[in-house]
């Protein structure tokens, strides 16, 4: 699963607009723009969501990102926003070898908001991000030097949206992504059924899931749950993103 980056803040000096000799002599200031790190993640039509990150240059090609302490996730309209990846063409899964960025570490392949929404529906993607006023005027796609490890944990998820859960363990709660690469294993007979419907035929002797199903399957289970439910969960930290949920036999 292809991970993801994490932002930095910084502010973009924007001049002054100044108005022309014979009228009011007043110098309005047009809004500065911020730049963030980190990845970026699909966030309804037109939209990405994401949590800034520190990001210092790893590699001459590569970032190294860490967690900002108090850092806000930020949801940002990209519709209109100049979007550059790493690859040589933008229709690309991969770089396949050849990367295109330039002497800053930003993709620098002119691609459209079309092509960041094709990425996005395949996961988390890590980016710099340019925005003002709610709406991203620029992203490009990085590359990062490692995605993280992935850890396991037992406790409760609920939604968060269609792509989102929030996760309960230890004390502390989490806000993942998933994507059609996460898997899900459920008890149930079928992978359509409500969560924990029926008797436990697919359950393992301790309780998880077995019938292998997936991420869509996830968010209708999740739809019609009234409350948060007990899961086993496979997730990377750094990226937020949730990699395998196995649904327990048991309350929550």
């Amino acid at each position: 699963m292809r991970l993801l980056v994490a932002f930095a803040t910084a502010a973009a000096t924007v001049p002054l607009s100044v108005v022309p000799l014979g009228a009011a002599s007043l110098s309005v200031p047009a809004e500065a723009a911020s730049a963030v790190y980190g990845f970026a993640w699909a966030d309804g039509k037109g939209h990405l969501r994401i949590v800034p990150k520190s990001a210092s240059r790893a590699t001459r090609r590569t970032f190294a990102f860490k967690a900002l302490p108090k850092a806000k996730e930020l949801r940002l309209d990209y519709t209109k926003a100049a979007y550059g990846r790493v690859t040589t063409a933008c229709d690309l899964k991969e770089t396949e070898g050849r990367v295109a960025v330039d002497a800053k570490g930003l993709g620098r392949t002119k691609c459209t908001p079309a092509h960041l929404a094709d990425e996005l529906g395949s996961g988390p993607v890590p980016v710099r991000v340019e925005h003002a006023g709610g709406k991203a005027t620029k992203v490009n796609e990085v590359l990062v030097a490692s995605w993280g490890s992935p850890r396991t944990a037992t406790g409760t998820i609920k939604r968060a949206g269609d792509t989102s859960v929030l996760l309960t363990t230890g004390g502390k709660q989490i806000k993942l992504g998933y994507a059609y690469t996460t898997a899900f294993y459920r008890t149930t007979a079928r992978c359509g059924d409500a969560w924990l419907a029926g008797k436990p035929v697919n359950a393992d002797r301790n309780g998880l899931g077995k019938k292998m199903c997936t991420w869509q399957d996830l968010t209708k289970a999740l739809k019609g749950a009234a409350h948060p439910v007990l899961v086993k969960v496979d997730y990377t930290p750094g990226v937020d993103a949730l990699n395998e949920v196995w649904e327990v036999y048991g309350d929550a």
